[in-house]
């Protein structure tokens, strides 16, 4: 989201404040400006509407440098991808209620590899990054396009349509 506020240091933070409902937003880049109210408010409607009102996740925006850092480390793969999800609680058998009152995680997000993608799918970067942030979003909260025979696929092209104008 590229449109108002623009972080002057590359470790700076702002959240969509509303309580215990919060999600935080770093941005460690200075390639692209990033409006972290307008990415939170959007990560906070998508776990709304997935049914995790008490959760919260990090989104983090970094370049491909460290983007390919960390898919390299955690996947073994040695080059930079646009969205990688890290799960606090992956793997764990939890019941809905006690999911929805926990940091699910987080959401690490390349603006380089970002806008690529962007530009070859003939997307605005700004719409991209909404992309990734329901994408990233339903990972943390359990779902998995892998595996899940388009369960995922389905919920992100809903959310995509209701929230995206």
């Amino acid at each position: 989201m590229s449109t108002t506020k623009r972080s002057t240091s590359s470790g700076e933070r702002e959240s969509g404040r509303s309580g215990e409902r919060e999600i935080e937003v770093v941005n460690r880049q200075r390639l692209c400006a990033v409006d972290r109210v307008v990415v939170a408010k959007l990560a906070r409607a998508t776990l709304d509407r997935i049914g995790c009102r008490d959760a919260v996740l990090t989104i983090t925006f970094v370049r491909d440098r460290a983007m390919r850092r960390l898919n390299r480390d955690y996947r073994g793969i040695d080059k930079p991808t646009d969205v990688l999800s890290f799960a606090y609680h992956e793997g764990e058998e939890m019941a809905a209620t006690e999911m929805e009152s926990r940091h699910l995680g987080d959401v690490v997000i390349s603006v380089e590899t970002a806008g690529r993608y962007a530009r070859e799918l003939g997307l605005t970067f700004d719409r991209e990054i909404e992309h990734l942030i329901i994408h990233g979003a339903l990972h943390l909260a359990g779902y998995d396009h892998e595996t899940d025979d388009g369960e995922m696929n389905k919920i992100e092209r809903k959310l995509r349509k209701e929230l995206l104008k």
